[in-house]
């Protein structure tokens, strides 16, 4: 998938699907299908609009790519959502964005999709400009519930990975660079790689999980215990980290892009009274957690 910032797209005739699109989640998805390009915008309206109200968020720009390439979209076009864009009128940006600059002959987006300043164009706007074909997308719903960004946020930060992954149509992902730590894990028998949360993205709740994890350079995914946490039997300070034992591997990971697919949440975080009972716990996180990856899918390495 080609990924273009807006100052540099060239006009051509384009299916276009338009949104912020956080996570791509199941209504996202919704929205996208049938489109040749989408546009999103970086960073998030509500950080330059209300920098005291923007999100955390699902998915970095770079995430967010994979996820939509996932789906058979040819280009990703961004948006720099700067003071030029956020003052631009609704009507300014039919005609400069998708019209002008890109050339869209569909614009497919979600029912409470806003646009221009002061958030004044709505889908009634594009159905009745006749130069491209207006698609809206009803809001999804799952298990009776809207499939939202801000719901999904919620889950992950409350460790309800399984639901959340349920609405995502794909597991949450935290993706970043190992780095070095006291080197705790090793010595208890468990080494770890060690990320450190970007504090702009979503994080799961501090626990135990069953994921899937793969790194610059690996044969493809394996899997892991991962603990999200402070590590309370141990007094660190090094605040939050998220810690994946990989299992069946031994090797040095330090410096490689590394990507965590969270599976289901296996129990919260917990201070024990020693050492020893923490390796014991440790053993059956660990079989808990093959189990679950295992169960999840049948194409990992050595499976």
């Amino acid at each position: 998938m080609q990924i273009t910032w807006l100052p540099d797209v060239a006009p051509r005739p384009r299916r276009v699907a338009v949104g912020e699109f956080d996570g791509v989640h199941l209504g996202h998805r919704a929205v996208i299908a049938g489109s040749d390009t989408v546009v999103t915008f970086e960073p998030h309206p509500l950080a330059v609009v209300r920098p005291e109200a923007a999100p955390k968020l699902l998915t970095s720009l770079d995430v967010k790519a994979e996820l939509i390439a996932a789906l058979g979209v040819q280009e990703l076009v961004v948006v720099p959502f700067d003071e030029t864009i956020r003052h631009q009128s609704a009507q300014e940006f039919l005609d400069d964005v998708l019209v002008d600059r890109l050339g869209a002959t569909h614009v497919s987006v979600g029912e409470n999709f806003r646009f221009g300043h002061g958030a004044r164009g709505d889908t009634a706007l594009l159905r009745a400009d006749g130069r491209f074909e207006a698609r809206v997308v009803p809001l999804v719903q799952a298990d009776g519930e809207i499939v939202s960004s801000s719901h999904v946020r919620g889950l992950v930060q409350a460790g309800d990975v399984e639901r959340a992954n349920a609405l995502l149509g794909a597991p949450f992902r935290m993706t970043g660079t190992v780095q070095h730590g006291e080197k705790r894990g090793r010595e208890l028998g468990f080494p770890t790689a060690n990320l450190v949360p970007d504090p702009a993205l979503v994080c799961p709740g501090n626990g135990v999980y069953a994921t899937r994890v793969t790194w610059e350079g690996a044969d493809g995914q394996h899997c892991a215990a991962t603990n999200v946490g402070v590590r309370p039997t141990f007094e660190t300070g090094l605040g939050l980290l998220v810690e994946a034992f990989v299992l069946d591997f031994a090797g040095d990971l330090y410096g490689r892009a590394f990507t965590v697919e969270f599976l289901r949440r296996l129990r919260g975080e917990q201070r024990f009274t020693s050492a020893e009972a923490l390796i014991e716990q440790m053993h059956l996180d660990v079989v808990t957690a093959r189990e679950v990856c295992t169960g999840d899918s049948a194409t990992l390495p050595g499976r």
